[in-house]
């Protein structure tokens, strides 16, 4: 094997036993100098020169980003995990023909959907999934974010917090846990403005915990303003505590006036 394969290999060895053992920080600075090391093959992307080893570099690189992609999960960093996903979608797109298929493709195809689920980035969602063939539609990994896509946008919430006993990875728990926080928030803002108060019961079941130590953890972390009385969770003082806007109806009337003059000189 070249000297420099045989070098990266070595060290992408050191990353994974770092990974292993939940040693991030060792994991962290290996992945680092990985790609670093990466830049001296021509072979990988944008160049994609016909060296003799760039079926073993490209080999490389995909499985050095693809546990970069992980390490990024392990770590909750949702932006080195953008910045890694866009490293190695080229070694599922414009590599396909020159690689074998990776058997983590279609598990982290679907992690990137999920979290472009949970920051909310709808149109880049869509595109995505149009980038993707047929076959990888039908993938048990694309259509649990796809049905949860749906489940979202129909605010069917209780199958999104469900839909996390039925993953296809343990690795999916990460995100899965922040879109249930996005749900129950969503959920939260609704019932401050609807309601001046709820039983305990009806809160917790409005806001899908399966008990009430689970729904009192969450309010004393998450929304403190609440005030827990006599059984009933009360939301007035986060009304009373709620900014109010002042509407610049001065303003709107003369840019209204302003724009009718102008619409009557074109006239």
């Amino acid at each position: 094997m070249d000297p420099k394969l045989t070098e990266v290999s070595q060290l992408f060895e050191r990353f994974k036993a770092a990974s292993v053992r939940e040693d991030v920080d060792t994991a962290s600075i290996l992945l680092s100098n990985l790609k670093v090391m990466l830049t001296g093959f021509g072979s990988l992307p944008p160049l994609f020169e016909d060296t003799p080893n760039a079926i073993h570099e490209l080999t490389f690189a995909r499985d050095i980003y693809e546990h970069a992609v992980l390490l990024s999960v392990k770590i909750e960093d949702q932006d080195a995990f953008e910045r890694d996903f866009f490293q190695l979608k080229p070694y599922y797109t414009d590599a396909s023909s020159r690689l074998p298929p990776s058997p983590q493709e279609y598990m982290i195809l679907g992690l990137n959907l999920l979290r472009l689920l949970v920051q909310n980035r709808i149109a880049e969602f869509h595109t995505e999934l149009e980038l993707l063939s047929p076959t990888a539609l039908e993938n048990p990994c694309i259509k649990h974010a796809v049905e949860l896509e749906q489940s979202f946008m129909e605010g069917a919430y209780n199958r999104v917090l469900s839909a996390k006993q039925t993953v296809p990875y343990k690795t999916y728990d990460y995100f899965m846990d922040l879109l249930a926080k996005t749900v129950r928030d969503e959920i939260s803002g609704c019932s401050e403005k609807a309601y001046d108060y709820l039983s305990l019961d009806d809160a917790r079941q409005m806001l899908l915990f399966s008990s009430d130590g689970e729904l009192l953890q969450y309010i004393k972390e998450e929304h403190p303003e609440w005030e827990i009385k006599d059984g009933l969770v009360i939301f007035q003082k986060a009304k009373e505590t709620a900014p109010c806007k002042e509407i610049p109806s001065l303003q709107l009337i003369n840019q209204t006036l302003s724009y009718a003059r102008e619409l009557e000189r074109i006239v």
